[in-house]
């Protein structure tokens, strides 16, 4: 009789265990030292984007402005970003214009693509289509593709890639231009 009680709960044992024990999909989805912005890669991209049209900027962001942009930025495009500010010797594309953006004035209106659309959710990084627009006196719209990675349980922007026909900054991307 004993016998067939634990008979009877091994299965049950076994189906519970099996239910605790799943794993993720990476296990180490790396780390962040410093302070982020909760919300998927969309959410948070469209906060940067918001931040950036509310307060818009030329060219490469000075020490100050880089510290309201720090929780949006990756570890690594911060400091890329970081490094090319401190250089006394800025090149001309570099000092003027939207770094953000295709066009050198810059967005005046955002609108990130959502990335329920994305059918990895297990995904380290995300590439997400903006469609970005300048109104005045005639509108102009354009897209680029900024780049989200996860970092640690935050995500962060990465990288900007210039789709515009004719970007205001050759090399492709943010990053690209950034390191050369």
């Amino acid at each position: 009789m004993k016998y067939q009680a634990i008979a009877a709960l091994a299965p049950l044992a076994l189906l519970l265990s099996a239910c605790t024990t799943v794993q993720p999909a990476y296990k180490d989805i790396g780390t962040r030292a410093s302070p982020c912005i909760d919300g998927g890669p969309d959410t948070v991209a469209q906060q940067f984007y918001d931040l950036r049209i509310n307060q818009p900027s030329q060219g490469l962001p000075n020490a100050q402005l880089l510290a309201k942009y720090r929780p949006y930025l990756s570890d690594k495009l911060y400091q890329t970003l970081l490094k090319a500010s401190s250089e006394h010797n800025k090149e001309v594309a570099l000092s003027q214009g939207d770094l953000f953006s295709s066009l050198p004035a810059g967005p005046s209106s955002a609108k990130v693509a959502d990335a329920s659309t994305i059918p990895n959710t297990d995904a380290r990084n995300i590439p997400l289509r903006v469609s970005l627009s300048r109104d005045g006196s005639s509108s102009v719209k354009w897209q680029d593709e900024v780049l989200m990675v996860r970092e640690g349980t935050c995500w962060a922007v990465d990288d900007v890639r210039y789709l515009a026909p004719t970007p205001h900054i050759d090399g492709g991307s943010l990053s690209q231009r950034l390191l050369k």
